[in-house]
């Protein structure tokens, strides 16, 4: 079987924006104030557009990436959530996991702020996958 390609960017296109909508909620509710505090501490300025707007595209990207990563295992694992889940598993322990650590280390976060991104990018990256692989269907 082959991969469909047009699915996996219209299934990708869904999760990328359930991603967006997880990453607008947690960095304006969740963690906005803490984060402002930081940035301020450390001299940085805030996002401006332009990080913002790459920000956005780069997730949606990630949210096709996170599908193609499905359909390909899919064959091996059987379609289905539990399928999507280990999709979501495999981009979310990239994304939050690994990188998070390193940048969370390097530039000093609190362990508290890693924790809590990690946790809920398990959560975002979870409900992104279900949503990208059930629009995902084989030709």
């Amino acid at each position: 079987m082959s991969v469909n390609t047009g699915r996996v960017v219209l299934g990708g296109l869904l999760a990328g924006l359930v991603l967006n909508i997880g990453e607008f909620i947690f960095n304006d509710f969740v963690v906005g104030s803490q984060m402002k505090t930081w940035l301020a501490a450390h001299n940085f300025a805030e996002p401006s557009g332009s990080f913002v707007a790459i920000a956005v595209g780069l997730t949606f990207v990630m949210g096709i990436v996170l599908v193609l990563t499905y359909a390909l295992i899919r064959p091996r694992l059987g379609p289905g959530v539990k399928t999507a889940i280990i999709a979501g598993l495999i981009s979310w322990f990239v994304c939050y996991v690994y990188v998070g650590i390193i940048n969370g280390v390097l530039f000093g976060l609190t362990v508290n702020m890693i924790g809590i991104a990690i946790v809920w990018g398990l959560v975002e990256y979870t409900l992104a996958a279900i949503a990208g692989a059930w629009a995902y269907r084989e030709t």
